[in-house]
């Protein structure tokens, strides 16, 4: 019977040569032939795309694997116990898939040296069983024509494997992952599809490539900190960098030390929805800053993509309704506790968990404003008070019966509300990330004291300036911090991936 045109049934698969296992007693040998692997399997889904869009047959699937990397260990091997990560809770077969090992080549190289050195066992490196979404095999900033669409007579789904949100999920992060008996246990927190999801989400929401992060991330909920970050990182490369080797904005736009002019890249026609900026040092020693405008559903949505980047710190820099009598406009509030009424995390980390403050982020930051202030001892209770934020969802709580909240607030202690810290806090915990909060008061809607007309100009100017400086220099001090100290074992659940 003839099929009066009609696609006719898929056929063979075509595939990239079987790629042998390969097992490595050196972390950069094992990370170099990841990169191989990685970049081989891409190259073919993006030539096989390219070969059906000049015309070529649409009667076969094209398919490549992730890279996996995995590590047996038959022993309860006694590690340094102050370690937080680097090594393997007990004996079994561990395994993770890797993405992007360009990318991840100074994070993967650390995590595998850690392993193989408390653990005295090789690394193998292999093909997994997931495959590659053509939409992640594209490399960054590549344009598809809607053109090459006319040529391919099929849906891309017959073709190619499309991303699959079954493998996009975060039990293992979230601590509620079982493997299947026989399968390996998780090395790493995030599959490689998981990774992907957020590294093209990271390009959406912010226009900057996320190459360009840093392992040190502050947070504001206002534009007036970016303004004023990017006054001082202009002002730092016209003056020869400072020490940073790069200031990146929107658009990937990155303007060199000694130059006042931008160059590469092409500024932003329309700020993202979270725009970023990076102050870059080697290493990615520097400082990330992103505006993630208001509410908690932005603060988990940039957080739950940063994480993938494994950062070592991530501090929240914002304004905060005072709660108590005793603060004064411009005050600032180290939070050692969150009231968490965001609820947008409900569903990932039951309200039942705590979220401990972190002795290394507290201390940097207490230090910072002693430093920038002047103020030390007792004396710094003058402009800064110690004590528990509360994260809401609702900006307008006080147009409703305030009885209710503020009956909580007061029970909880709380010492100020705003609408994110909690959720980049809790966040943090839940992705092992090591946080922080500095929020400053620029308002007491409790005792009727709210910015009159002309003072929030006045207001902006003078604490936005001090209470960035206080930001950049407590995480100057984290970086200078060696890492077994900054990630914290609070953070780590009884079965935990090797990987940090």
């Amino acid at each position: 019977m003839k099929n009066h045109g009609q696609p006719q049934a898929i056929g063979s698969i075509a595939t990239p040569e079987p790629f042998p296992r390969q097992s490595f007693d050196d972390a950069r040998e094992a990370v170099a032939a990841l990169r191989s692997l990685y970049a081989r399997n891409t190259s073919f889904l993006r030539d096989s795309f390219a070969a059906l869009a000049a015309g070529g047959d649409s009667n076969r699937r094209y398919r490549a694997f992730y890279p996996e990397v995995s590590v047996t260990t038959n022993s309860y091997t006694q590690i340094d116990s102050r370690q937080a990560y680097g090594h393997m809770p007990t004996p079994g077969h561990f395994s993770t898939t890797i993405t992007q090992p360009d990318l991840f080549e100074t994070y993967l190289v650390e995590q595998l040296d850690l392993i193989m050195h408390n653990h005295g066992v090789p690394v193998v490196v292999s093909e997994s069983d997931t495959p590659i979404p053509l939409h992640f095999a594209f490399l960054e900033g590549t344009y598809v024509d809607g053109s090459a669409a006319k040529h391919i007579k099929r849906p891309l789904r017959d073709l190619f494997d499309v991303p699959d949100l079954d493998g996009t999920d975060d039990q293992i992060a979230n601590g509620t992952y079982e493997a299947p008996v026989g399968r390996p246990r998780p090395l790493a927190q995030f599959t490689a599809q998981r990774v992907d999801y957020s590294l093209h989400r990271l390009t959406h929401y912010t226009a900057t490539n996320p190459l360009h992060f840093q392992n040190f991330v502050l947070f504001t909920n206002y534009q007036f900190y970016i303004d004023e970050f990017c006054a001082r990182a202009r002002e730092l490369m016209a003056k020869g960098g400072g020490g940073y080797t790069e200031f990146v904005e929107p658009g990937n736009v990155i303007t060199y030390p000694g130059e006042q002019r931008l160059d590469a890249g092409a500024p932003a026609l329309r700020l993202p929805q979270m725009p970023a900026y990076h102050l870059k040092k080697p290493n990615y020693g520097g400082i990330s800053m992103v505006n993630i405008g208001v509410g908690p559903a932005n603060a988990k949505t940039i957080t739950d993509h940063i994480a993938v980047l494994r950062p070592h710190a991530w501090l929240m820099l914002g304004h905060c309704a005072g709660l108590r009598d005793t603060q004064a406009l411009g005050d600032y509030v180290l939070a050692h506790a969150y009231v968490r009424e965001d609820h947008v995390l409900d569903d990932d980390l039951p309200l039942w968990v705590p979220i401990p403050a972190l002795a290394e982020i507290q201390v940097a930051l207490e230090e910072a404003v002693a430093e920038v202030t002047g103020f030390s001892g007792y004396d710094l209770k003058r402009i800064m008070r110690t004590g528990t934020v509360a994260s809401i969802d609702n900006r307008n709580w006080e147009l409703r019966d305030r009885r209710g909240p503020v009956q909580r607030l007061s029970q909880s202690r709380a010492i100020a509300l705003d609408m994110e810290s909690a959720t980049i806090a809790a966040n943090g915990f839940r992705f092992r990330v090591p946080y922080g909060t500095l929020l400053c008061v620029s308002d007491k809607p409790l005792h009727g004291e709210l910015k009159l007309p002309g003072m929030a100009t006045e207001f902006y100017k003078r604490q936005v300036s001090q209470h960035l400086t206080i930001g950049i220099r407590a995480l100057e001090k984290l970086a200078d911090m060696p890492l077994e100290r900054l990630h914290s074992r609070k953070l780590r659940n009884f079965s935990e991936t090797a990987f940090q």
